[in-house]
């Protein structure tokens, strides 16, 4: 009897988790280089197989076990945002359009074989070190200067090189007075170079995980992260900041959509309540 009392609350949770995760994506529609999140969810019986070992068969009947819906996880989408001027000098925005042979990427930035097989498109990114020294990912280009000549994230991370040590200018040097060529070196007003941008290429994006404040790392190794090669169609622009690529109009309806689905296990669950709440006035009477 309570089966349904359960499953109401499962999707309860679900919806609460779907709705913070829209919000929270409206709440960075404004930031630079925010990548979208998308809450995933699973019909419950299949995630508790799933986390116990035990993979359902074509042959193997379960039963009808309807016990309500699990929030599994949140995906981020890896799609280009639209590009902002704000000529700023320590402004940068990274443009990636990575081609892969024989691959059609959709809309949603993956491509969909003959046989099935899901390939996503790779994406390109700012590689900094946070003050613990451990290398991170990001789209976010608004960048600082500090008066040791360090260029650094809004969050404190060092921006890294080609050589993988952290970019740093002679004492005094204005972003103003470089320029950025076409693979990412910073020429000074006499033609020296004074560093180069390390752009890591991650063939997975879903792989990342988020680690705040635009910031991605992998869960282990960095098994499918490498720098761009010469040739890879990467474009970094200074003076111009990369969107979020959040969808204003479709978190709308999906923050509706959440809203209205909770509400309608909410009220299932006052059913219940209700009707437990008269069955013992009834026993108390007898």
């Amino acid at each position: 009897m309570l089966r349904g009392l359960y499953t109401a609350a499962a999707g309860m949770i679900a919806q609460q988790r779907r709705h913070d995760t829209v919000t929270n994506n409206i709440s960075n529609i404004n930031t630079p280089g925010y990548k979208q999140t998308n809450s995933v969810s699973r019909a419950f019986p299949e995630m508790l197989l799933s986390l116990t070992g035990v993979e359902p068969k074509d042959q193997m009947k379960i039963g009808k076990l309807t016990s309500g819906v699990f929030a599994e996880e949140s995906l981020s989408i890896h799609l280009q945002g639209d590009l902002t001027q704000t000529n700023n000098a320590s402004d940068f925005a990274l443009i990636s359009n990575i081609d892969v042979p024989g691959l059609v990427f959709d809309a949603s930035g993956k491509s969909v074989s003959e046989d099935g097989q899901v390939t996503f498109q790779p994406q390109a990114f700012f590689t900094v070190q946070n003050a613990n020294g451990e290398v991170r990912y990001t789209r976010g280009g608004k960048f600082t200067l500090t008066e040791d000549g360090f260029l650094m994230t809004t969050d404190g991370s060092s921006v890294l090189g080609a050589n993988g040590q952290p970019i740093q200018f002679p004492v005094g040097t204005s972003l103003e007075n470089l320029m950025l060529t076409d693979d990412q070196r910073f020429l000074d007003p006499q033609g020296i170079d004074r560093g180069q941008l390390l752009i890591t290429r991650v063939d997975n994006p879903n792989e990342l995980v988020r680690d705040g404040n635009g910031n991605f790392r992998f869960e282990g190794e960095d098994g499918n992260a490498r720098a761009i090669d010469a040739g890879e169609r990467i474009e970094v622009r200074q003076g111009y900041v990369e969107r979020s690529n959040v969808d204003a109009a479709q978190a709308s309806v999906d923050l509706m959509a959440a809203l209205r689905a909770y509400e309608a296990n909410q009220k299932v669950i006052q059913f219940y309540d209700q009707s437990l709440g008269k069955a013992v006035t009834e026993i108390g009477r007898v």
